[in-house]
């Protein structure tokens, strides 16, 4: 493990259509407390030092929650939701000089285990500057794909709509959790664009950003145990 501070962004913003309640999606109880309690809970367990929460417009009822539930845990607010990555800046007053680890997690991931966060603090530890975790599927359709060189280094993540077949093959994918060196993750975000099908800004272009910066980029397999902690289908 590593000694330097711990800061977790959990992005916490989305509207949650598909659910059709008017419940805030990360408020959705599961076995006795909200989804995102789940993670905030986590969170103190991995032992991070600060947590922002990134909440979306005239999310008051999310934002007392958090408060009472961790008064240490800083809210604020995406104007207008582009992206995760955009998502990730709006967290920029915290993450201004700020040298020690983050790690981005996402308030609807109730079942993340502080083992496996761990792991991925552990990876940045060995001197890696940006760690995606990433888990094994079966039916890998509809997920983006970690693509790494036979030295294990991540070169980049592939969304299926853009995969070859060959990448289409692989079956390691992107689960959404990033780690950074807190010293260079303001440089990555600021150079990551929005030229794509919606016009947002995708943290998973960091990995390629990273790449072109000359700093190394590594994937973290999941166990099983890993696995069921993942917003999968």
């Amino acid at each position: 493990m590593t000694d330097r501070p711990q800061l977790a962004v959990i992005l916490a913003a989305g509207k949650g259509t598909r659910m059709k309640s008017a419940l805030e999606k990360v408020l959705h109880p599961l076995g006795g407390r909200p989804m995102l309690g789940h993670v905030l809970k986590m969170a103190q367990e991995a032992d991070f030092d600060k947590k922002v929460v990134v909440l979306g417009p005239a999310m008051e009822a999310v934002e007392s929650y958090c408060s009472e539930t961790d008064p240490a845990a800083r809210c604020v607010v995406q104007a207008e939701r582009n992206g995760t990555a955009d998502a990730v800046l709006t967290a920029r007053e915290a993450l201004e000089n700020f040298e020690g680890d983050v790690v981005v997690l996402y308030g609807d991931t109730p079942l993340l285990r502080a083992e496996t966060i761990r792991r991925v603090r552990k990876a940045l530890g060995e001197g890696a500057d940006v760690v995606v975790l990433g888990f094994e599927a079966q039916n890998p359709t509809g997920y983006g794909r970690l693509i790494r060189n036979g030295e294990g280094r991540l070169l980049a993540i592939r969304e299926e709509m853009d995969a070859s077949p060959e990448e289409r093959a692989i079956t390691l994918c992107n689960s959404g959790v990033f780690g950074f060196r807190g010293e260079v993750l303001l440089k990555i975000l600021d150079q990551i664009g929005n030229d794509n099908a919606k016009g947002e800004f995708y943290l998973t272009d960091a990995v390629e950003v990273a790449r072109s910066e000359g700093l190394w980029a590594v994937a973290v397999d999941c166990d099983e145990q890993d696995v069921l902690g993942i917003n999968t289908r």
